[in-house]
């Protein structure tokens, strides 16, 4: 079973798959980072000095000046603006993948279609020369 399990890993497969999640992980950091940091504070700019990460709605029914302090309190709230973040998150990383799938497939060309193989007539041809021999 150990050697089962170690040909397994060996595979080139499961070793693009570990690489490919690992790097996943990091450019979703790169990627969160980018929302938050920059484009986030951008669009709050915009919208009058507000931030997204401190839109929320307390279900307690008190007002909190923040997200942190609604916490801290121990009040139940709807982070509709970490919602909102998350959303854009995807979105970009959609793109991107969208996009990166897009290049490999110019650089692919599609593989030829495998040429037809004989017809049911040929191979019943090939099986009646057969058995008149």
């Amino acid at each position: 079973m150990l050697k089962e399990f170690r040909d397994f890993i060996a595979k080139g497969n499961v070793m693009d798959l570990a690489v490919a999640v690992i790097i996943g992980g990091a450019f979703g950091a790169i990627v969160t980072s980018l929302v938050n940091d920059i484009i986030m504070p951008l669009v709050g700019l915009v919208l009058g000095g507000r931030s997204f990460d401190n839109m929320f709605v307390s279900l307690d029914g008190s007002a909190y000046a923040t997200l942190a302090a609604a916490q801290e309190a121990g009040a139940a709230t709807l982070n509709y603006g970490l919602f909102i973040n998350a959303i854009i998150n995807f979105l970009i990383i959609g793109f991107v993948i969208f996009l990166m799938v897009k290049q490999i497939n110019k650089i692919n060309p599609p593989e030829e279609p495998a040429p037809a193989g004989p017809t049911a007539e040929e191979l019943l041809a090939d099986i009646r020369d057969l058995l008149k021999k």
